[in-house]
């Protein structure tokens, strides 16, 4: 991977991108996968950092990964090893996700602690508590989580918050568990729906209720399946912020309207025009873009990832825009990048832009007012993590002047060949 980019903006960015599946997506499913008594493939598999990690994950404890052409095909270990190397300590979040998979295949397990993005609290006790409920021991320690158990059980399982990887994990641990599990005030993001799906077609017994209930009637054994990843979400309003903000048009292939429900309508309120037909979706903006208030949310709401792009295209709208993040208390991490360059950007502890959420009480600086537009300029920046390095070229790609991009590494674990891709719609990049 390279760590720098040099950027020398020349323009709107036109062009067509072609998503595919994002790697919150495809990163649970290869876990799911080990649980099967055969083979899975997953296609339209993106080339990104974090499949790679999870693919060495699952070598280590037994299992096999192959990958070509967009598909991935896993093999279950034969006889699983009940361990997570700690040479895996802080790349990812995935090896918390392996704790119920390999207590059913081994009845013990032990993971080193997760990493991740630096956006704020990511706790594992919503993990912890629930396989408890399910009746395993579990100790937690400086260097990890050790379980154990002779047979995982239904229980209820109570989110204090919808979580997203929670709920992913009491799903891998439920559908091979003895008896019923409730998941109650579950994640539903369409991530989460497409991992519950995946393991429906292995076998697993799943029902969706319409108040956050998840239903999982465990059964003894799950077989192999094959799945098509759906279009990257984040990925796909990321490139159609990308259009905007270079006052040009981006249109993403491979991503549903019903993914970017939310997101369409944001950009309409803007003063976007966004065409949608069979092959893909166009936003452009003409007569220029106007401010906005947004609050992000858990899914329908409009998404924790979606707001890095948004709050750049903020700088280039006229008004003051307001950013009200809910999901995670240190979102704005890459804020100070975007101000580097010209961002005119105040960050608040204040709940701004919506009703007072969970962060209300707190010290944490998750409210922002935008003023714009701002002229950009280009700059040496940093970037700090996976959506934040987005932010940085979308800015780049706008700004006055060439920029120098540091820790791309971040970007190229999370986007599918981004560099490949911005170049094809007119950007001047160079990998250093």
């Amino acid at each position: 991977m390279s760590d720098e980019w040099y950027i020398q903006p020349n323009g709107p960015l036109i062009g067509d991108v072609e998503v595919y599946g994002s790697k919150n997506a495809v990163t649970k499913h290869m876990v799911a996968a080990i649980l099967g008594d055969g083979p899975s493939t997953i296609s339209n598999v993106p080339e990104v950092g974090d499949v790679q990690i999870t693919a060495d994950i699952l070598r280590a404890v037994g299992a096999g990964v192959t990958q070509e052409d967009g598909r991935l095909e896993i093999t279950p270990p034969e006889q699983a090893k009940p361990e997570v190397p700690l040479s895996f300590t802080g790349l990812n979040r995935i090896p918390v996700l392996m704790l119920g998979p390999l207590l059913h295949l081994t009845g013990e397990a032990f993971v080193p602690m997760v990493g991740g993005d630096r956006i704020g609290g990511r706790p594992v006790n919503f993990h912890v508590q629930a396989l408890e409920a399910f009746g395993a021991e579990v100790d937690v320690t400086d260097d990890g989580i050790r379980a154990r158990c002779t047979r995982l059980r239904g229980a209820i399982i109570e989110l204090p918050f919808p979580s997203v990887g929670a709920t992913e994990s009491a799903l891998l641990s439920a559908s091979m568990a003895e008896g019923k599990t409730v998941i109650r005030n579950a994640a539903t993001e369409p991530e989460v729906l497409e991992l519950a799906l995946f393991l429906q077609r292995m076998g697993a017994r799943i029902e969706l209720s319409p108040d956050r209930r998840i239903i999982i009637e465990g059964v003894e054994k799950l077989s192999g399946a094959h799945t098509r990843l759906q279009g990257d979400r984040n990925e796909a309003f990321s490139y159609l912020v990308a259009g905007l903000i270079t006052c040009g048009s981006v249109r993403v292939i491979g991503c549903g309207q019903d993914r970017l429900v939310t997101a369409i309508t944001t950009l309409l309120r803007m003063g976007a025009q966004v065409r949608i037909d069979e092959f893909g979706i166009a936003a452009f903006a003409p007569d220029g873009l106007h401010a906005a208030a947004v609050s992000t949310d858990v899914h329908p709401g409009f998404m924790t990832d979606w707001q890095t792009p948004l709050m750049v295209l903020f700088t280039q709208a006229e008004g003051m825009s307001v950013l009200h993040e809910t999901v995670y208390e240190e979102r704005f991490v890459y804020v100070p990048a975007l101000k580097t360059m010209g961002g005119e950007i105040g960050l608040f502890a204040t709940c701004l832009g919506g009703p007072a959420c969970r962060f209300h009480d707190t010290s944490y600086l998750h409210s922002a007012v935008v003023r714009g537009p701002s002229k950009l300029q280009g700059a040496e920046v940093e970037i700090p993590d996976v959506r934040a390095g987005f932010s940085s070229v979308i800015a780049a790609a706008a700004a006055s002047g060439p920029s120098v991009l540091h820790g791309v590494r971040h970007l190229e674990r999370g986007y599918h060949r981004p560099a490949e891709q911005l170049r094809s719609l007119g950007l001047l990049l160079e990998q250093r």
